[in-house]
């Protein structure tokens, strides 16, 4: 395992998470939280069953993001030694290979989709995927 793959991979795929997760959390109508404050709800309830809930739409969104920017840097740590579809890519760069380059991007176009598919908890002719 190459460790400056995983290391520029983990800080250029945070960042929309976290990004997303503090505008989802600052979108939350003041109005709401008011309410809450006013029945009576701590900070610890505020958070978990009143900001979190209404922010999900957005930090979903992040980890959609995280998981796509991800992806597409498996292609860019091959450059520095990384393994796997991101290999194949550059191999196929390399050589001029266009079947081989198609063949692996279309793999990690799959995996994107897949995992896409499982982050939204997408239902698939009538069954939860």
């Amino acid at each position: 395992m190459n460790l400056a793959a995983v290391v520029t991979t983990m800080i250029l795929g945070g960042t929309p998470v976290v990004r997303l997760t503090v505008l989802g959390l600052r979108g939350v109508p003041e109005n709401v939280r008011e309410a809450a404050i006013s029945y009576g709800a701590n900070k610890w309830y505020l958070l978990t069953r009143v900001d979190l809930p209404l922010a999900g739409p957005s930090i979903r969104a992040g980890i959609n993001q995280t998981i796509m920017l991800s992806l597409a840097m498996a292609v860019v740590a091959s450059l520095i030694g990384a393994k796997g579809l991101g290999e194949d890519v550059l191999e196929a760069l390399q050589y001029a290979n266009v079947g081989q380059g198609i063949l692996a991007g279309f793999a990690i176009l799959f995996c994107a989709m897949i995992l896409d598919r499982i982050g939204r908890g997408q239902k698939v002719k009538g069954k939860q995927m």
